[in-house]
């Protein structure tokens, strides 16, 4: 194990535990409490969010469509950026229940960067997007 697993992963872990805790409900107040302040964030929906409010509303935009959702980070690589942020880069598999009671599956790219403030992990930078079919030329 790199050392960079050794606190990454773990570090990680806590913040994709928080993400689950808040879209247990679907709470938009408490998905947004797992990202920084000035946290940027492309999401799956167009446009970009940038700080605390514009990612509760991007959160909150789906309202009535997911009432649930859960996410396992999976196949996560780490550069550490220094001792209390790091970036990590691999899949993000979700287990969505919508409005209707349905459920969909979805696997996304995910790079995040993960940064400690005042004592705890959350999410900095946050970009998903699908794996393209074919190379964008």
């Amino acid at each position: 194990m790199s050392a960079a697993s050794d606190i990454c992963g773990p570090a990680l872990a806590v913040v994709q535990a928080a993400w689950n805790a808040a879209a247990r409900d679907w709470n938009p107040d408490a998905l947004a409490d797992v990202y920084t302040e000035n946290a940027l964030f492309f999401g799956g929906r167009p446009g970009h969010a940038a700080g605390h409010d514009a990612i509760r509303e991007y959160f909150a935009s789906y309202d009535d469509v997911i009432r649930s959702a859960t996410l396992d980070l999976v196949e996560q690589h780490f550069i550490p950026l220094g001792d209390d942020c790091f970036l990590a880069q691999g899949y993000g598999e979700f287990l969505f229940v919508l409005g209707d009671g349905k459920t969909s599956r979805s696997r996304l790219r995910t790079t995040l960067v993960i940064a400690a403030r005042h004592g705890e992990w959350k999410i900095r930078q946050h970009h998903f997007s699908t794996s393209p079919d074919v190379p964008p030329v």
